[in-house]
């Protein structure tokens, strides 16, 4: 404040909050008002404001950011947010194309943080009002019971996520504003029925732990000019054995409606540490091993059967 001060000694200039007020000569006013509308949009993009911006800005040479391929939007500090796998690029193409997108694959792949990303950027280009993020609150090995504090400190840890994401995308202060006025709505998926999303982008989290009726439920929020995008990994279903998987069962019977589009992440579209990668690489494998060792003695005991059915005839 104190350089923007220095910038324009014929204005006294008073700042509280976020309100500026200016007094001085009508001319030097409209030039500070100027600058100022130039440096609050270079922050809208970029998230990022130094003094030598400032200056440039104020000497009328409108900084210029190198544009890095296949960004989605600008995060914290100026960080480029891209996407950087081709199946990450196919989700930004199906997404403008369609207002419906699965995006399904295993964890490490990026494909909410994109999800968000998308949501943010349509959000800062005025293209919806409104943010509605949401997870089904499925337990996954531990009890909600045994969490301290009231039913938003149990359901947070579940959404904390979708909070890590925004984070590094919106300033903190704003990310705060945005959620107080609901701009931004993060929820479980238990608080969408019975509403009608507009002018919104809704993301629905970890979709491989919605039952057939929550599934179907949150897919008919759909509202005008609004657009949806599910992402799950099939194969980390938290589910009791008895019950359906939504997200499966949604996939089958939707396949082929016009609107919707799919993309499917594999593991090399991991992103996170190498590591990652060779743990899902482990488990596919240990995973299949089981799949074969339990079709091989199936196969046995169907072959025993038969043949016992033989000696007794």
């Amino acid at each position: 404040m104190q350089l923007i001060k220095t910038l324009f000694p014929k204005l006294r200039i008073v700042a509280r909050g976020n309100v500026m007020k200016v007094i001085g000569d009508e001319g030097e006013s409209e030039l500070f008002l100027k600058n100022i509308r130039e440096i609050e949009k270079y922050c809208e993009e970029y998230n990022s404001l130094t003094e030598d911006i400032i200056m440039d800005v104020v000497k009328g040479k409108m900084p210029v950011v190198a544009r890095q391929e296949n960004l989605i939007i600008y995060g914290m500090n100026r960080k480029a947010i891209a996407a950087r796998t081709e199946n990450q690029q196919r989700l930004v193409k199906l997404y403008e194309e369609n207002d419906l997108v699965f995006a399904i694959g295993p964890a490490g792949t990026g494909k909410t943080f994109v999800a968000i990303a998308l949501a943010v950027r349509a959000l800062k280009n005025r293209e919806v009002r409104k943010i509605v993020l949401s997870r089904p609150a499925v337990e996954a090995g531990e009890k909600l019971g045994f969490l301290p504090g009231e039913m938003k400190d149990k359901l947070d840890p579940y959404l904390q996520p979708l909070y890590d994401a925004l984070q590094e995308m919106i300033p903190a202060a704003k990310l705060k504003e945005y959620m107080e006025s609901n701009v931004i709505q993060i929820a479980p998926l238990a608080y969408m029925r019975g509403r009608t999303l507009n002018d919104a982008v809704i993301i629905l989290d970890e979709a491989q732990n919605t039952t057939t009726h929550q599934i179907k439920m949150f897919l008919t929020r759909l509202g005008m000019n609004a657009k949806m995008i599910i992402t799950g990994d099939v194969t980390q279903i938290d589910l009791p054995p008895a019950a359906t998987p939504g997200l499966v069962q949604a996939m089958q019977i939707l396949k082929g409606v016009q609107g919707i589009g799919k993309i499917e992440f594999d593991r090399q579209d991991i992103v996170r540490h190498a590591l990652v990668r060779r743990i899902v690489e482990a488990y596919d494998k240990f995973d299949a091993k089981r799949r074969k060792d339990a079709g091989e003695k199936k196969e046995k005991n169907t072959n025993k059967i038969e043949n016992d059915e033989k000696g007794f005839s």
